[in-house]
């Protein structure tokens, strides 16, 4: 062994490709971390915020200042996630990822529609789609910088999961938890519908579900999770998290084969089980997912899609923008071809369904090895979930779709690797 001095003096041998590849990569790292933590920041404000702001709102402890809240800070948002993703745009020196290339190509497809339709349009659908736009781009950029797996972000959403789980129980009437039944906000017109407050849980819960890579306690914010919306009578968002359970457990499990069995013999039982389990539970609408023919809400959302069809029976190529009542769109991916055309709504269905088909591939076919990843369970539950949702009950324009791409653009970058 040579001397300290002599080895101090000697020429250092280059370094290997892998050691220099390390190298590279924690000072990408290290550039980063403040666009991860406008990322943490924004992410936090958009949904713990808006739940919690929303809270005092309908308990009547504060007045209405940013109005419903998700729109404004949204706006205060968007300067930092510009800067964010113009930081990460040059740190890989202005070539934009394929992903990005398609996501921003739509919103412009979109924006375009939007502003030529304007002049002849109703104001609050096109006041309705601007802000879309927006929730869209901001939730692209916060979820295709962050980093779902630092100890802080996680640890600031348990605490946020907790402390939401906590209001929806302690608030609950009759088994139902809505504030603005209360009576006691001062500006009610401004308090969220239950969509708002599950939107807020729904997504932190997939990012922490992702994340937990100890099963038992992954099981345990399913259960809590299903209570919370459950009692907040989100119909569509809790069986979006009953279908996240096998997408992530399927993937998470390392014998998938007997995984798939075990839930297929659930599924078998389930008829029997659900009897006690729902004399076990407080009855409210949630339950209507049980038989949908006795559900108002069900037979309307029916009814839209109807129209929808009649629409693009008339208009079949172009469709035709803005031709329903405010509110009165069809309640799914129809939506898009309504507004946007059928170029439109092939681009959107192309956006989903072709991250879905190459990490189904990548996994299930190929055999990956990334397919545990939380960058990919993180992608590909909220594909899925988004996918679901836009097929059953959420309008083309969901802030979910930017959610789900950006995490998608985050697992292309390879997120799983770093």
């Amino acid at each position: 062994m040579q001397p300290a001095d002599a080895t101090a003096g000697a020429a250092q041998p280059a370094p290997t490709e892998p050691t220099a590849a390390a190298s590279r990569a924690a000072v990408a790292r290290a550039a980063a971390r403040p666009d991860t933590a406008w990322a943490e920041l924004g992410f936090f404000l958009l949904f713990p915020g808006f739940f919690a702001y929303q809270t005092l709102l309908g308990l009547g402890l504060i007045r209405a200042y940013l109005g419903g809240y998700f729109a404004a800070v949204s706006l205060l948002l968007l300067p930092a996630m510009l800067l964010t993703y113009w930081r990460r745009l040059h740190r890989a020196r202005h070539q934009l990822p394929r992903v990005d290339a398609a996501l921003l190509a739509f919103l412009a497809y979109f924006g375009a529609m939007v502003a030529c339709h304007a002049p002849g349009a109703n104001p609050a659908i096109t006041a309705h789609h601007a802000l879309a736009l927006l929730y869209l781009f901001n939730l692209f950029v916060i979820f295709s910088t962050l980093d779902c797996t630092s100890r802080r972000f996680r640890l600031t959403q348990y605490a946020s999961l907790a402390a939401m789980s906590c209001v929806v129980f302690a608030y609950a009437v009759d088994g139902a938890f809505y504030l603005a039944a209360l009576g006691e906000a001062r500006d009610p017109d401004s308090v969220a519908t239950y969509q708002g407050f599950s939107r807020s849980y729904l997504l932190p819960l997939a990012a922490v579900l992702a994340t937990t890579r100890q099963a038992p306690l992954r099981w345990g914010w399913y259960a809590l999770g299903a209570a919370t919306l459950y009692v907040n009578t989100a119909r569509s968002e809790f069986g979006a998290l009953l279908f996240l359970v096998p997408l992530i457990e399927l993937h998470a499990a390392r014998h998938r084969a007997a995984t798939a069995a075990a839930f297929a013999a659930l599924a078998l039982l389930m008829p029997r089980l659900l009897a006690p389990l729902l004399a076990a539970v407080p009855g409210n609408r949630t339950l209507e997912l049980l038989d949908l023919s006795h559900s108002s809400s069900a037979n309307m959302r029916h009814q839209l899609t109807l129209n929808a069809l009649r629409t693009l029976g008339e208009h079949p190529i172009l469709g035709d923008y803005g031709s329903y009542p405010v509110g009165l769109y069809s309640h799914n991916i129809l939506s898009a071809w309504v507004d946007l055309g059928l170029f439109g709504f092939a681009a959107l269905l192309a956006l989903l369904l072709y991250p879905l088909l190459q990490m189904g591939l990548h996994t299930w076919a190929v055999g990956g090895r990334d397919g545990r990843g939380p960058a990919f369970l993180l992608a590909w539950s909220l594909l899925g979930m988004t996918v679901l949702l836009l097929c059953l009950s959420h309008f083309f324009s969901d802030m979910l779709i930017g959610a789900a791409l950006g995490a998608y653009a985050r697992y292309r970058a390879g997120a799983d690797h770093a």
